[in-house]
C-alpha cells in the first residue's frame, strides 16, 4: 500500500525543478506510504512513490522500479492477491526475479502483455507505466475502484496521483470549482467519477485504463476493461449455491491473509466482518487480532455484538469509544477528503483505523457484502415502490402524484418527507425514482437554497443522470439487479470505499475486502435476485451460506450500518463549528446557497426540528472542505514555485 503521483510538461524544466515537484507532491501524501520516499525521472517524465511495506521488507522492493531491459518504469499502490501463482507461471517461461514484490511480478506481465495483464490481476490496485522508448503512459485502476487515481491532461502537461492535493502542488494544475459537481456533492453526498470538485482534474474509473502518447494532439478517453453482468445461472440448487458461495469467499480471505507484517480485521458484529474474521480465525494458528469501534449513546453502540464474535473465535480484541472531542476530530479528519465527503461514518472509521494500527499494518474488513447481496433497508424500500409502480396505472402516477407531491411542500416532518418522496418516486420512472428516493438532498430544497450565476449555470443539470445511466448500461434482466449495478458502479466507489481508503491511509493502514474480490462479486451477481432480497429478509442467500459459522442472532438481528448519533453531534459538540462556519464572512456555501436561509434551516434544528440533519451535516462539510481547500492562507493552497 503506497502513494504514487507524477508528472510530465512540454517545456525544459529548471535544474533541480524536477525534484522539487516531486518531493512536493510525495510529502503531499505522505501518510499513504511513510516507511520511503523514491523519485524517478527522465528529460520527459517524472514519478514519486511512497512506501508503506507489506510485501518484501528489503529496499529491493522500491518504487518507481524499472524493468532490466530499461524500457518501463513503474509506480504501483495497492495489492496484487494472485502473485505468488503469476510469478510462478512467468518463471515457468524464463523470467527472472531480483525480488519478492508483487511489484515486480505486475512490471513483468505488463511487458508480456500490456493492457492484457489487467485480465490476469486479482486485487486493488492503481498503477502508472512510462515507456521510455515510445513515449507512452499507461494508467489503469482495479475493477471495483478499491485503490484511488486522478489526472489532469492538457495538450500541455500530463500529472497523476493517489489524491488531488498532491496534484495541488503544481504550479500548472488549476483550483477551479466545478458547479454541476458541487450539485453532485449536495445530492449524492460525495462526487461521483469521473469528475471532482475541480475542473480539469479527473478520477479514473474503476475497471479502467487510460494509454496515451505525450505526442498525441488529441486528448484520450479513459476505456473500460471489466463490466459486471447480472446473467443468472438458473442450473444451480440453493444448497449448491452456497457451497460454492462459501468457498469462495473463504479463498478471498485466505488469501488476502499473505502479509510480511501484522494483519488483524475490523469488526463491528455485523454479519459481513463477522464472516470475515470467523474465516480467518480459521485459517491462522494464532489469535486474529479485531478491532471495534462503539459510542456513548446506546442507540449506536454495536461493540457487544462485536465482543461476541470476538469471544466466539477467541480472538485478541481491542475496542475504542467516541464520546468526546468530536469537533477537533471532525476538523482534522475531514481534511483527508479533498473533496466534499458528507457520509457521517468517516469519524468511527478514522478511529477504527487508528485503533487498529497500534496493532496492526494490514486489516481485512467487511466492506461489499450489502451492494452484492442486497443488504442495505434502502433495496426493501425500492422494492415495493417498484412493486407499486408496477400496479398503479401510469396515467394516475404520472399525472396525479406529482400534484399531491407538491401538496406536500417543503415540510419536513416525518411523515410529510416520506410521503413527498414516495409520491415523487411513483410518479417517475424505476431508475429516476431510485434516484430521488436516495437523495440526499431534495429538488424543492436546492430550488429554495440555491442562488444567483450558480443557480442560472447549474439549472439545466441534472444530477440524476449519473444513477439513470448506470442503471439503463446494466447488463441484467430485473429490477433490483439493475439497482445493485447502479449502487456498485457509485456508491461503492464514490462513497464507501472512498472513505475506507483515505481514513486507513491517514492512519498508514491497509485494508483489504475479501467480499469485493472481484470473484465474489461476479459469482453474485449470477445469482437470483430472489435469493439475495427473500422477501424482507436482506442478504437471504449470504446468511443461509453461513450458517454453520455464525450464530442466529447475529445473522439476523437489525442491522446498524457504522451509524453516528448527527442530530446530537450537530446540536452539542460539533455547534461552535456550525455556528462558526455557517455565518463565515468568506463562506463557501454563499457562492452557491442563500446563507440567509441556509442560517435558518440551522436555527431551527438547534430549535429542536431535526428533520435537516443531513442536508446541514453536507453543508457543514462543504464549508469546512471549502476553508481548507480554496482560502488563500490555507496550506492546501500552498503550490511549488519556481
Amino acid at each position: 500500500m503506497c502513494g504514487i503521483a507524477g508528472f510530465s510538461v512540454n517545456a525544459s524544466l529548471p535544474p533541480g525543478l524536477t525534484e522539487r515537484y516531486l518531493h512536493a507532491m510525495g510529502d503531499a501524501i505522505a501518510h499513504r506510504g511513510p516507511d520511503a520516499t523514491s523519485l524517478w525521472h527522465d528529460t520527459q517524465f517524472a514519478m514519486v512513490h511512497r512506501r508503506l511495506s507489506i510485501i518484501d521488507l528489503s529496499a529491493a522492493g522500491t518504487q518507481p522500479m524499472r524493468s532490466p531491459c530499461g524500457r518501463y518504469v513503474i509506480v504501483f499502490n495497492g495489492e496484487i492477491y494472485n502473485y505468488q501463482i503469476l510469478k510462478q507461471q512467468l518463471l515457468e517461461q524464463g523470467a527472472v526475479f531480483n525480488t519478492q514484490t508483487d511489484t515486480e511480478v505486475l512490471l513483468k506481465l505488463f511487458q508480456r502483455d500490456g493492457k492484457d495483464c489487467l485480465t490476469h490481476l486479482n486485487g486493488m490496485f492503481a498503477f502508472v507505466v512510462w515507456d521510455t522508448k515510445l513515449k507512452q503512459v499507461f494508467m489503469a485502476r482495479d475493477r471495483l475502484g478499491k485503490k484511488p487515481l486522478y489526472y489532469y491532461h492538457t495538450n500541455q502537461c500530463f500529472a497523476f496521483a493517489s489524491e488531488i492535493k498532491a496534484l495541488l502542488k503544481l504550479p500548472f494544475v488549476p483550483k477551479q470549482i466545478r458547479q454541476d459537481a458541487v450539485k453532485d456533492f449536495f445530492f449524492y453526498q460525495y462526487v461521483p467519477d469521473p469528475k471532482t470538485i475541480f475542473a480539469g482534474l479527473l478520477k479514473l474509473p474503476p475497471g479502467h485504463y487510460l494509454h496515451f502518447s505525450l505526442t498525441d494532439k488529441v486528448l484520450p478517453q479513459p476505456t473500460k476493461y471489466w463490466r459486471l453482468k447480472f446473467k443468472v445461472n438458473g442450473q444451480r440448487s440453493s444448497g449448491q449455491i452456497q457451497e460454492e458461495l462459501t468457498a469462495l469467499i473463504d479463498d478471498a480471505v485466505k488469501i488476502r491473509m499473505v502479509s510480511d507484517v501484522p494483519l488483524g480485521a475490523f469488526l463491528s458484529g455485523g454479519v459481513d466482518s463477522s464472516a470475515v474474521v470467523g474465516m480467518m480465525a480459521q485459517h491462522s494458528a494464532t489469535p486474529v487480532t479485531t478491532c471495534a469501534i462503539g459510542f456513548a449513546s446506546e442507540q449506536f453502540d454495536e461493540v457487544q455484538y462485536a465482543r461476541q464474535i470476538a469471544e466466539r473465535f477467541a480472538t485478541s480484541h481491542h475496542e475504542f469509544t467516541v464520546k468526546e472531542n468530536v469537533t477537533d476530530s471532525f476538523e482534522q479528519i475531514s481534511r483527508y477528503f479533498d473533496e466534499p465527503f458528507a457520509d457521517p461514518s468517516f469519524i468511527p472509521t478514522y478511529f477504527v483505523a487508528k485503533l487498529a494500527r497500534q496493532q496492526v499494518t494490514v486489516a481485512l474488513a467487511g466492506d461489499g457484502g450489502d451492494e452484492s447481496f442486497a443488504g442495505y433497508s434502502k433495496y426493501v424500500v425500492d422494492q415495493t415502490e417498484h412493486g407499486l409502480r408496477q400496479r398503479i396505472p401510469a396515467a394516475i402516477r404520472e399525472k396525479v402524484f406529482p400534484s399531491l407531491a407538491r401538496l406536500a411542500g417543503l415540510s419536513q416532518a416525518t411523515p410529510f418527507r416520506k410521503a413527498r418522496s414516495l409520491l415523487t418516486a411513483l410518479a417517475t420512472s424505476s431508475d429516476e425514482a431510485f434516484f430521488v428516493t436516495n437523495s440526499f438532498f431534495s429538488a424543492e430544497l436546492w430550488q429554495y437554497l440555491v442562488k444567483g450565476d450558480f443557480a442560472i449555470s447549474t439549472a439545466d443539470y441534472r444530477p440524476s443522470e449519473i444513477t439513470c445511466a448506470r442503471y439503463q448500461e446494466a447488463d441484467a434482466e430485473d429490477h433490483l439487479s439493475r439497482v445493485l449495478y447502479t449502487d456498485i458502479n457509485t456508491y461503492l466507489p464514490g462513497d464507501i470505499l472512498v472513505k475506507v481508503d483515505r481514513m486507513t491511509m491517514a492512519n498508514s493502514l491497509e485494508a483489504r475486502a475479501p467480499l469485493l474480490d472481484y470473484r465474489v462479486v461476479e459469482y453474485a451477481a449470477g445469482i437470483p435476485s430472489s435469493l439475495k432480497l427473500h422477501g424482507k429478509d436482506k442478504k437471504h442467500i449470504l446468511k443461509q451460506s453461513l450458517k454453520t459459522l455464525l450464530p442466529e442472532d447475529i445473522l439476523y438481528r437489525k442491522k446498524m450500518g457504522f451509524s453516528v448519533p448527527l442530530s446530537q453531534w450537530l446540536s452539542k459538540e460539533l455547534r461552535p463549528s456550525a455556528d462558526r462556519l455557517f455565518y463565515q464572512a468568506d463562506s463557501g456555501l454563499a457562492q452557491c446557497f442563500d446563507m440567509r436561509k441556509v442560517q435558518q434551516l440551522w436555527q431551527r434544528h438547534l430549535a429542536g426540528e431535526h428533520q435537516f440533519t443531513q442536508e446541514l451535516w453536507s453543508m457543514l462539510v462543504f464549508e469546512q472542505w471549502w476553508q481548507h481547500y480554496m482560502t488563500d492562507s490555507n496550506i492546501a493552497d500552498n503550490k511549488v514555485v519556481v
